[in-house]
């Protein structure tokens, strides 16, 4: 049996807690919080971030940072995209060049690094990344889906799919990191865009063109940066986006539709135990856009809507009134 760490004990690092654990492997998760990793041992459930999933009582639950990582023969990075760095940093020390490590965080950071890049720098090593369609809270329950393994070594990225991939968890490869993570991070941004249409009480018509043409924008910008124009038409590009724009499991749809009914930025954010990735990551896409002066019109008017206090209804009217142009 293979010893795998996960570090994140959220929604999503606990569902690949289960489907590793179900794949015969040593299981440790690593949670920042003490307390919580305590109340989790002693419910045998993640009653804070993934409630009503029973957890097997041998996956094992530690904050200890030497001793999540000393045995493991693959280490899975999932945490918020705010912490990313400052938890990289922390387990520096106690990791070895053995171990294959894999981030599936999903988020650029206000610099426009994505998380691999950030790990990259801190360890000086290739870093693997995982992207896709994957609720936690479907995949916690064994939902059949599929999603992608990218390392810049093919050979890496087929290793890890073997210690992934299952008949629910249907795993698939590919060598363009800088894609799979774009998609992954800048899709929250257009959710963030469907969930406004939603609370305005806007319809499906709608909500297609809002995917239709936040997935052009996705591919625009992650293209600029180098990313291959294929990846934004698969799993972790329009797959990604499909469901993080149409499911109530999505707390950045369900951000937007807040936003659309009129609640405020501020005021989301001090309901919400878990952390709404597209509100850190619009800052990130809107510099780099300037930066490759390229026009992104949804983007940019999340980032105003979160921003400048701009009213969504206008927002969506000043989308809809723009020059006419051709689709292509």
């Amino acid at each position: 049996m293979n010893n795998v760490t996960i570090i994140g004990d959220g929604g999503w690092g606990t569902a690949l807690a289960l489907v590793l654990h179900r794949n015969e492997n040593n299981v440790t998760v690593w949670g920042y919080s003490s307390e919580n990793i305590d109340l989790i041992n002693k419910k045998q459930e993640n009653v804070n971030y993934l409630p009503n999933i029973p957890i097997p009582n041998n996956i094992r639950w530690t904050s200890s940072p030497k001793e999540a990582v000393l045995s493991a023969d693959v280490i899975v990075i999932v945490v918020p995209s705010k912490f990313f760095e400052k938890t990289i940093k922390i387990f520096s020390p106690f990791l070895s060049k053995e171990q294959l490590i894999i981030s599936a965080t999903k988020g650029i950071d206000n610099s426009g690094k994505t998380m691999s890049m950030i790990a990259e720098e801190i360890l000086n090593r290739p870093i693997s990344v995982l992207s896709g369609p994957s609720h936690a809270e479907e995949v916690a329950r064994a939902i059949p889906c599929a999603v992608v393994i990218a390392s810049k070594n093919g050979f890496e990225s087929k290793k890890l799919q073997a210690y992934f991939m299952n008949d629910f968890f249907r795993v698939y490869t590919s060598t363009d990191c800088l894609g799979v993570e774009l998609g992954g991070a800048l899709k929250n941004i257009i959710a963030i865009a469907a969930g406004i249409s939603d609370g305005l009480g806007y319809g499906d018509n709608t909500k297609s063109a809002i995917i239709t043409r936040g997935l052009y924008e996705i591919k625009k910008l992650g293209m600029a940066l180098g990313a291959n124009h294929d990846t934004f038409i698969g799993l972790s590009g329009i797959g990604d986006l499909i469901v993080t724009c149409t499911s109530n499991h999505s707390r950045n749809r369900n951000a937007g539709e807040r936003l659309g009914k009129g609640e405020k930025y501020n005021q989301i954010l001090e309901n919400y135990l878990m952390v709404v990735e597209g509100f850190d990551n619009c800052e990130a896409a809107v510099k780099l856009s300037n930066k490759f002066n390229l026009n992104l019109p949804i983007i940019n008017q999340v980032h105003q809507v979160l921003y400048q206090n701009k009213d969504p209804k206008i927002a969506m009217t000043e989308l809809m009134n723009r020059s006419a142009k051709s689709e292509i």
